[in-house]
């Protein structure tokens, strides 16, 4: 509850809803779909027999035709569908981001945001998600996050950054003050770290941050956003 009423945003890196602005439907020729993200959150949820918000049973059995889990699916080129914010990403020079159907690979996204979906659907009502809630004027919310957004904003896009030198660097492109840590960080915890002050950047400085280019009423309630895509 403290973390609820403290005006924190909180950032989930994975997909929040599947593309469906592309086709028209989550998973074309599929009855009982529904065709807004929170609907489909429940969707997911009650079709979903996993322990621990897990979604393989939803991704691997109920609807297996959908995803891509190898060459024996065919080619993997028709299973790859992405959202408006993914081609807003590009136009702006930044890297396709992986679509929510490809199931395979340490690149895939399928597996997290499936079961982020689970999560989702337990937190809807409690604390407001972005962009399908509007903003509130104190509190705390949750938005979808892409940590490359705030390496490439930091100037330092496609770097790994394995050091607290490195991890320095990205803060001072972020206007934030340098880290003072007792260790050498590893480049998951350099990522992390520079999320959370790319985050505070933008919400701070930035005013197309939750009115971003290209982001309809209908777009925020079907496939959502990822904060840093302006």
């Amino acid at each position: 509850m403290a973390a609820k009423e403290a005006p924190t945003l909180f950032g989930f890196d994975f997909s929040f809803a599947p593309p469906i602005a592309e086709r028209g439907e989550y998973l074309p020729g599929e009855a009982g779909v529904p065709s807004t993200a929170r609907e489909f959150w429940a969707y997911v949820e009650r079709r979903c027999d996993d322990e621990d918000l897990g979604a393989a049973s939803f991704l691997e059995r109920t609807h297996r035709r959908h995803f891509y889990f190898g060459i024996a699916d065919g080619e993997k080129a028709g299973f790859m569908h992405f959202r408006r914010c993914d081609a807003r990403l590009n136009a702006l020079g930044g890297r396709k981001t992986a679509s929510a159907y490809d199931a395979i690979g340490a690149a895939q996204v399928a597996k997290a945001s499936f079961s982020g979906m689970r999560l989702l659907h337990r937190l809807d009502g409690k604390v407001p998600i972005w962009p399908l809630d509007a903003l509130p004027a104190q509190g705390s919310a949750v938005v979808e996050i892409y940590t490359r957004i705030y390496l490439r904003r930091a100037g330092l896009s496609g770097t790994k950054l394995r050091s607290r030198a490195d991890l320095n660097r990205a803060l001072a492109g972020l206007r934030s003050a340098p880290a003072r840590l007792r260790f050498e960080p590893n480049d998951h915890q350099n990522d992390a770290l520079v999320t959370a002050a790319g985050m505070r950047d933008l919400a701070q400085s930035e005013p197309a941050a939750f009115a971003p280019f290209g982001l309809t009423s209908q777009l925020a309630q079907t496939e959502g956003w990822t904060f840093g895509i302006t």
